[in-house]
């Protein structure tokens, strides 16, 4: 059983809204299906805020207690059950944090968080933290401050605007954002990451886009985790950005339960390449509270992308990399395909087993 959007509005012009969308989330239990645990969420929510827009909830099967968008969606008794190494701060993103809204831990790459809520909070964040209940939000004192630290560090070339969600904002202010960042010099490339494309897919506008094609160093980095977010809705979104130029990729995470098999990676990868997003990262589940259940073995990412190599195309194939705890960053983490190496040749095995030599050469 699914929900339709006529179970939430009479209306609807409404439901493809996406300003409506943000009014009517869902953020309590009473406000579930009957197929929820309604005391288990609750119990969840004074600990982790939840928001789901009536759109992605409207993806659930609620007759299916496994169903990957509702473990990605709704609060769970599980997150409140964790372990002495997981950390409030897993990428101690706040030791690299020079002013509020940056995180500079790359040398030539600073992250620019200018928001702290989304349109549905994930349940697998690593900034559940503070997501959706940040005492005071970004100020416009914040903001500027974040713009002036990247002014004054001339070998930030990278800026990655994150959050919460940067399409949280207005037009006005993210263009604000957008213009004033564009306007120094050292400044290359700017990335949005955002999962409106997933959640609220009605965000993108194509007022918005047309306003964005400006930027012509400008690329989109959303975050789809199952082909079943792929919809049409979220496909027009995707499509909006690529029409005026604006590449996308996608980021996702390896969750227990939702995409950790090959077929369901597989489903993904393909699904986003159908709508010319490129699968770019698998990131390894972080070490953030309440994320116990959705962890998998490592081996298990090193497993899928094994069996994905040689039997789907390279570009289908996203790098699987962990975000090393306590601020290492990112290491990509790669099957073996090397089984030895001396001075005249190096002997590796191909995507079928099978063992091959090649000259080392001088």
């Amino acid at each position: 059983m699914k929900l339709q959007p006529t179970d939430f509005t009479d209306d609807l012009h409404n439901w493809y809204d996406w300003r409506w969308q943000l009014r009517n989330t869902i953020t309590t239990a009473e406000q579930l299906p009957a197929q929820v645990n309604k005391a288990d969420v609750a119990n969840c929510i004074a600990k982790f805020p939840m928001r789901v827009t009536p759109y992605y909830l409207s993806l659930i099967d609620w007759d299916d207690p496994n169903d990957p968008i509702r473990k990605q969606a709704i609060p769970s008794k599980e997150e409140l059950e964790t372990e002495s190494w997981e950390m409030d701060d897993p990428l101690a993103e706040e030791q690299s944090s020079p002013v509020r809204t940056i995180v500079h831990r790359y040398p030539d790459r600073a992250l620019f968080t200018v928001s702290s809520t989304c349109a549905t909070y994930c349940r697998h964040c690593t900034r559940k933290r503070w997501a959706g209940h940040l005492p005071i939000p970004f100020s416009g004192d914040d903001l500027t401050q974040g713009i002036e630290y990247i002014r004054h560090h001339s070998e930030i070339r990278d800026v990655v605007i994150s959050g919460g969600d940067p399409l949280m904002l207005n037009d006005d202010t993210l263009m604000r954002i957008l213009h004033q960042l564009s306007d120094i010099e050292h400044v290359e490339m700017i990335r949005i990451g955002t999962r409106v494309p997933v959640t609220l897919p009605m965000r993108v506008t194509d007022e918005l886009v047309e306003r964005l094609k400006e930027f012509s160093n400008l690329w989109v980095n959303t975050h789809f985790n199952h082909s079943r977010e792929i919809t049409p809705l979220s496909e027009t979104a995707c499509r909006r950005f690529q029409n005026v130029g604006i590449p996308v990729n996608n980021q996702s995470v390896l969750l227990r339960g939702v995409n950790d098999s090959l077929e369901a990676m597989r489903d993904l990868v393909h699904g986003l390449m159908k709508i010319r997003v490129r699968p770019y990262y698998l990131y390894q589940c972080d070490l953030a509270r309440g994320l116990k259940h959705f962890r998998t073995d490592v081996t298990t990412g090193i497993n899928i992308i094994q069996n994905l190599r040689g039997f789907t195309s390279g570009m289908c194939i996203p790098q699987f990399v962990i975000d090393s705890p306590n601020g290492g960053g990112k290491v990509p983490i790669n099957p073996n395909y090397v089984v030895d190496t001396n001075n005249d040749h190096i002997e590796f095995v191909n995507y079928l087993g099978k063992t091959y030599r090649y000259p080392r050469g001088e």
